[in-house]
């Protein structure tokens, strides 16, 4: 739509005319419930009231709002034709005066995306529920605004709703009359506001520190109450608070603090100062491991960091969105360890959060921590590794630079002196460089304003009688992005123990820059076994060994006594295995040998998903077959030889279930189900069930009747998400065609629904099934991304590309849709553009694999 895409330039334009006092937001939400209008979409009524001032008298601009109808606009009492002002996303204003006052009478669509004013009808009991979600710019579906970070203001919502529901907001609220009432909120930025509405069940807490006391809720659907543990949500919302405000030195700035589990989400979790939303699956259905309550706990504090970083401080424009993303997802980790009983969050961070981080950052779209964002389409889709996960590993990496209490009280000051405002890069240079009398200009521009991940190589030479005479660290950058910078890492040397296991005998901490840097501190050391270059993960970096390291480690790993390291050396060779350098065949073998052994259950669960994107993507096609039996295999062996009742037993029973392929295997996942078969300490729980049915559906064991018996058996909206992703793994032809037209040829599903039937369409055992729709695909995607909202486009164009059809025929299928279409919209190429990535790592992969085979 036109003028949907705002521009920087627009942006920036806007922001230089405008300044907004205050925002009044009336909804009528009782449309919400009730039979639908018989066409067009089912709307309500919002009614914007914006006060707001121009310094330039006669000047005009546009407020944004993505809305079916406008019913009324008034400017300063002066009525427009909204027809002829209203052009389905931007309303045009002429002849601005000093002191403004626009009126917009909308009728504004819920959603069933995810944008917006989502709508979901729970199966279950027919109760319905709304939320909003708006970053980075979809507010303007709710009511009218200046959709832009930096036109921050306060905002009083109200909102009517049908009988016997609560609705929250940013504020707190009060019911009178027949409308809820919010209190008025502090300056914000309009992709933060929120609204939650529907019969939630809701439980209270209180936090008190001093004199400071927040009220704390926690909400979820009726239907999901019976699993809401909202003990521990609370308990680890106080243990940050707690953390926060010591480090801070800043109270927290919005009041309450309710934080809602809801349900079709398309995020983790959303940092609505006062009114924080999370996906409701961390509300646990079934048994899970301490690694899913570690994730839900990271999550939490992340959200809860964003309400200083973030909320109270905003980026002036999304180029600095690492401004509030990657600090949050930093601290998310650091106070987690501090704070709360998980403190092997470091592991998960090295392991999983810098995986995401390395593989963004060798795409063709990868891009400097501070990014340039054109407009809010380049927005959307930069909240990614490199924003996230890479900026995070780069803050870790200036606290081992600046020092910690240097970066704490530079925090501080940037809250103290940009509190309610908007920032860029140089103004948290400026606080650092007071703190730490450290030189920010040149380690910004080395690590927050260039792109791509440097290797770095341990050299080691020995003397004749067994020690180091020299020890360097080589550092190389792809062809793409040569920068090399200045890093700060430990050096490790590693050798067996009289009792075999493999630890840490001497520890050099190192400024490496440049292309070779001497360790001079680990000269006269005894030979090491495993050098480790990276010890202790404080740098963002892709770790080599020399071959006598990765000997070691293939005879080895599992003998390695610390965590962290061991989980380091697995992400080591993971990128091996990526870069093909080390082959999928091998990864395997090692995953197969020492997994077992793996005490880290959120490694663990990295090491099982690593080894089946190994096979998936990196090994010859030849050896597939050999190799998910060799996988399936080992995980029954595991699953059987692991503690009755353990995570460790939980999670090799979901692994096993997503490998099972072979008749024995097939016969044991049905056996389970049914009850016939029993592994001692396996409880089969509704989750579980849905795990090995999908198997079974995907290899024609379970039919269509078998999974309307189980949803009959669990008839809830989570069931309803697996049914459906069970039903489009069935091995036909005509199956595929219907989750097919259902994706790309409908609109009639939710955002939940697209997910669960994309993720069911693609099995890699069935190949051949999809080996039709690679041609398909480049056919749809222009007008699939042209028709529907970006986030369904988003979740297509990913989700849809061939890439189980893994042959030299799609990359050059993909570089014709490329050269032909080099006028598409540019954030459609970068997602076509990083799916042939992928797709050409795949083949370079597979090659290496196939060399392994005949060498």
């Amino acid at each position: 739509m036109p003028g949907e895409n705002l521009s920087r330039d627009e942006a920036r334009e806007r922001a230089g005319l405008l300044s907004v006092d205050g925002y009044e937001v009336a909804l009528d939400l009782r449309s919400a419930v009730g039979e639908a209008p018989g066409e067009g979409p089912r709307t309500f009524r919002s009614v914007t009231t914006i006060r707001f001032r121009a310094n330039e008298p006669g000047a005009s601009t546009f407020v944004d709002l993505i809305a079916p109808s406008v019913t009324a606009v008034s400017l300063n009492g002066e009525d427009l034709d909204p027809a002829a002002v209203f052009d389905g996303s931007r309303i045009r204003l002429e002849n601005l005066a000093e002191e403004n006052e626009l009126v917009v009478d909308a009728q504004c669509a819920y959603s069933r995306t995810g944008e917006g004013m989502h709508r979901f009808v729970d199966p279950e009991d027919g109760e319905v529920y709304l939320y909003t979600q708006y970053e980075p710019a979809d507010s303007r579906r709710v009511f009218a605004n200046f959709e832009q970070p930096d036109l921050k203001a306060p905002y009083r919502f109200s909102a009517q709703a049908p009988e016997g529901w609560t609705v929250w907001s940013n504020g707190v609220g009060e019911l009178k009359d027949g409308v809820w009432r919010f209190a008025e909120t502090k300056p914000i930025s309009t992709y933060i506001t929120a609204i939650v509405a529907g019969p939630y069940h809701y439980v209270t807490d209180t936090y008190t520190r001093g004199d400071l006391e927040i009220p704390l809720g926690a909400m979820c659907r009726k239907g999901l109450a019976p699993y809401f543990d909202a003990d521990d949500v609370f308990l680890v919302t106080k243990q940050g608070l707690d953390f926060f405000h010591e480090n801070f030195d800043y109270p927290y700035p919005f009041g309450k603090y309710d934080q809602a589990f809801v349900p079709e989400y398309n995020l983790g979790a959303m940092e609505n100062p006062g009114m924080v939303t999370f996906r409701e699956e961390f509300i646990f259905r079934g048994k899970v491991t301490q690694a899913s309550y570690e994730r839900r706990a990271n999550v939490i504090l992340h959200e809860m960091a964003h309400m200083w970083f973030g909320d109270l401080v905003t980026m002036q424009w999304w180029d600095d969105l690492w401004l509030k993303e990657s600090f949050a997802d930093f601290m998310g980790s650091f106070s987690m360890v501090e704070a709360t009983r998980f403190k092997n969050g470091w592991i998960t961070f090295a392991n999983n959060r810098k995986s995401w981080a390395y593989r963004a950052d060798q795409l063709p779209s990868t891009h400097p921590i501070t990014a340039d964002i054109r407009d809010l389409e380049d927005a959307k889709l930069n909240f990614d590794g490199i924003t996230y996960a890479k900026g995070a590993s780069v803050l870790k990496q200036l606290v081992a630079y600046a020092g910690r209490d240097a970066f704490l009280e530079g925090a501080r000051r940037y809250f103290k002196r940009h509190a309610y405002g908007n920032t860029q890069l140089g103004d948290l240079l400026s606080v650092l460089e007071e703190t730490s009398g450290r030189d920010m200009t040149s380690w910004s521009r080395a690590w927050l304003q260039t792109a791509g991940v440097n290797s770095l190589t341990p050299q080691v030479t020995l003397s004749g009688d067994g020690r180091i005479t020299e020890l360097a660290v080589v550092q190389e950058a792809a062809a793409s992005h040569p920068e090399l910078r200045p890093h700060r890492v430990a050096v490790g040397l590693y050798r067996r123990t009289v009792e075999g296991a493999l630890e840490r005998y001497a520890r050099a901490e190192v400024d490496v820059d440049g292309p070779r840097t001497v360790v001079t501190e680990l000269a006269g050391a005894e030979a090491p076994e495993l050098v480790l270059v990276n010890d202790d993960d404080l740098t963002y970096c892709k770790i080599r060994f020399d071959e006598n390291s990765l000997a070691t480690l293939r005879e080895q790993l599992g003998d390695i006594s610390d965590p962290l390291a061991r989980a380091l050396c697995w992400s080591a060779l993971w990128n091996l295995t990526r870069d093909a350098l080390m082959p999928a065949r091998d990864f395997i073998g090692l995953v197969l040998r020492y997994a077992g052994r793996e005490s880290d259950i959120g490694v663990l669960q990295m090491l099982h998903a690593w080894a089946r994107s190994a096979l998936t993507h990196y090994a010859a096609p030849a050896w597939r077959a050999e190799g998910g039996r060799l996988l399936a295999e080992g995980a029954v062996k595991e699953l059987r030889l692991a503690e009755p009742g353990s995570q460790h037993q939980l999670t090799w029973a979901r692994f096993f279930a997503s490998v099972a392929s072979g008749e024995a295997e097939l016969q044991l996942l049905q056996g389970l189900l049914e009850g016939s078969a029993k592994i001692d300490g396996l409880e089969v729980d509704q989750e579980m069930r849905w795990a090995f049915l999908e198997t079974l559906a995907t290899y024609g064991v379970a039919d269509e009747a078998v999974l309307a018996d189980e949803l009959a058996r669990d008839d809830t909206a989570s069931g309803k998400r697996h049914q459906v992703r069970c039903l489009a793994a069935r091995p036909s032809a005509a199956v595929k065609a219907q989750a097919w037209a259902q994706v790309v040829e409908s609109d009639a599903l939710s955002n939940a629904l697209v997910e669960a039937t994309i993720a069911g369409f693609q099995q890699p055992s069935q190949r051949e099934l999809t080996a039709p729709y690679a041609e398909k695909y480049f056919a749809v995607i222009e007008r699939v991304w042209d028709e529907r909202s970006i986030q369904i486009g988003m979740d297509v164009v990913r989700g849809l590309f061939p890439t189980l059809q893994d042959s030299d025929a799609t990359l050059a299928a993909t570089d014709a849709w490329l050269t032909a279409r080099e006028d598409a919209a540019p954030a459609l190429r970068r997602l076509v553009l990083e799916a042939r990535d992928d797709l050409a790592r795949a083949l370079r992969g597979q090659a290496c694999d196939a060399g392994a085979a005949s060498s």
